[in-house]
């Protein structure tokens, strides 16, 4: 049998289904690798950017969302870097927003540093995003400063401040940074709390030379991090989803959700549901593999979408079993060389 068998081609009837019996609903979309901060776990300091002729433009972007729409992909999470830097970013929000009205699209969101959130918040409401994820470690001014490089806390919390008024849904993305930020493991669930946001903690990933050792010193397990915060405040494990890998539990005292994403100590593989295209047009079917398919070379030999459909529907065709991700305390290298920057989270 086709291992693509899902219903007429490009109806979006059913979704493409991997060799290994996964339906790939979810298309995560790096619109940029360029960032406004320079977060310590995800970039070096002095970052080289792509030349902007090897990006997707807008409009290539939005035909290759389309064309996964088309195959049977419900859910668009737009990333970078940081994706609301990208000059008329609006525009492919706008374009995108169509697939929710006809019913093709269930949901639209953006993963973000809510830098550019004051500025946009309203508009992304209006094109119909409905939530979004907030990376941010810490609440201190100082640290955030020093984890960002030179971010300043406060332009994110008034970004937080328009993402609430405009009506969005907002969960806080914290990478667990050990000896950083693993003191602030009670404050930010007590704040996350207070402002009706629920939160999910994230394991280092070993992706990109960011310099130094200092993912290795950074990486801290989140059984750990779990069994510590079982000791102030009472989690109880749910079925919910996001439709992304974060496994969940309820915390009585606030309400709120709380949120695991451990792709080294208990990876997501099994269920993964999703693939990556980064904003070059190559296709990631594992955040934690090389191997990628190139979907700029279809888009730009030909107006009709027949090649690209082809090309997307082969490398789902590839997609592995699993990542390959592990802290190698030995070579002292990342699993992989791109940075998540580039790869779109």
């Amino acid at each position: 049998m086709d291992m693509m068998s899902r219903g007429d081609k490009g109806s979006g009837q059913a979704p493409m289904i991997d060799p290994h019996g996964r339906p790939i609903r979810y298309l995560r979309v790096s619109v940029t690798d360029r960032c406004d901060l320079r977060c310590v776990y995800c970039m070096a300091e002095t970052m080289t950017f792509l030349p902007k002729a090897d990006l997707l433009n807008l409009e290539e972007l939005d035909r290759v969302c389309s064309a996964f729409v088309r195959l049977g992909v419900r859910k668009l999470r737009i990333t970078g870097g940081e994706p609301l830097v990208r000059r008329n970013i609006m525009w492919l929000f706008q374009r995108l927003g169509r697939h929710l009205e006809s019913g093709a699209l269930d949901e639209l969101t953006v993963t973000t540093n809510a830098t550019q959130l004051s500025k946009h918040a309203a508009a992304l409401w209006d094109c119909g995003v409905r939530r979004v994820n907030v990376s941010l470690d810490t609440l201190d001014p100082d640290k955030f400063a020093e984890i960002t490089r030179w971010g300043k806390l406060d332009t994110v919390l008034k970004g937080l401040d328009a993402a609430t008024e405009a009506g969005l849904a907002i969960k806080i993305n914290a990478v667990a940074l050990k000896g950083v930020n693993d003191d602030e493991t009670d404050r930010m669930i007590a704040w996350c709390g207070e402002r009706g946001y629920d939160l999910t903690f994230i394991e280092v990933m070993p992706m990109g030379e960011i310099g130094g050792d200092s993912r290795l010193s950074q990486y801290l397990p989140l059984s750990v991090l779990r069994g510590r915060i079982q000791q102030t405040w009472t989690l109880t494990d749910i079925d919910y989803t996001s439709g992304g890998p974060a496994r969940y539990a309820q915390i009585e005292e606030t309400g709120r959700k709380l949120g695991f994403i451990t792709p080294l100590t208990h990876n997501f593989c099994e269920s993964c549901n999703r693939v990556r295209l980064t904003c070059t047009g190559q296709l990631y079917m594992c955040l934690g593999q090389d191997d990628h398919a190139d979907l700029r070379a279809p888009v730009r030999a030909a107006d009709d979408d027949g090649p690209l459909i082809d090309a997307i529907e082969e490398a789902i065709g590839r997609k592995p079993k699993g990542h390959d991700f592990v802290i190698d305390r030995r070579r002292r290298a990342p699993a992989v060389a791109r940075h998540m920057s580039v790869t779109g989270g």
